[in-house]
Parts: C-alpha cells; sequence; structure tokens
C-alpha cells in the first residue's frame, strides 16, 4: 500500500479536497473539514482517520492501532503503518470516515458544496 493508493481513493469522492497542514501532513477534507490525516514523510507512512464508535472500538484492539492523539474523543484511529490494512479495507474506510464526516456538515455547507 502507497500513499497515492490513498490519495487515488480519495480523489474519487465527490467535493473531497487534498490540504498540507502543519508543514508536513497531507490531509484529504470535505467542505473543510478533515476526514484523513496522513503523514507521508514518517517511515513507515501512518494515518489517522474517522470511523465510527464500532470500529473505533475494533480497531483499538488491533497491532499498531490506537486511539489518534487529540482528536480520539471525536472517534479517530491512528495506525502505524498503512501496510496494515489492504487497498479494499482502505477504500472501506475511507468511505465511511468520508460520509461520516460529510453528514456532519452543516446544511449551509452542503447547500455550498452542491450536495444537498
Amino acid at each position: 500500500m502507497l500513499i497515492e493508493d490513498i490519495q487515488k481513493i480519495c480523489k474519487t469522492f465527490p467535493k473531497a479536497t487534498e490540504d498540507i497542514k502543519w508543514e508536513t501532513h497531507l490531509c484529504y477534507c470535505i467542505g473543510e473539514k478533515m476526514f484523513i490525516i496522513t503523514s507521508p514523510d514518517d517511515t513507515p507512512v501512518s494515518a489517522s482517520f474517522k470511523v465510527d464508535e464500532e470500529e473505533f472500538v475494533l480497531l483499538s484492539e488491533r497491532e499498531g492501532f490506537r486511539p489518534a492523539p487529540y482528536v480520539a474523543r471525536y472517534k479517530w484511529i491512528y495506525v502505524d503503518d498503512i501496510n496494515r490494512l489492504t487497498k479494499n479495507e482502505w477504500a472501506d474506510y475511507l468511505k465511511r470516515a468520508y460520509v461520516l464526516v460529510k453528514e456532519k456538515l452543516p446544511r449551509k455547507t452542503k447547500i455550498k458544496l452542491g450536495l444537498l
């Protein structure tokens, strides 16, 4: 799994944007709200992403996964190596992360983005 694979997946989501935050973190957002944060300069490449309550509990128990620093209370998971998930798993988790964040956007933002 490469960071380029994650980029390809995220670029398929309607109105998703790519951004660099904190100088070295590649992030994908919907309506300026992040749904994944990656550290492409780390070796191995790590990432944090939004999950639902059930996934948060299940993933927290897997090797290499833990509640994400600073945002765990919002149900974000940190993975120390993006290769711990397959390309299909990434596609599934990223789609769900995108939808979770998109659903929480204010109505005004959804209208502005053409999502309503």
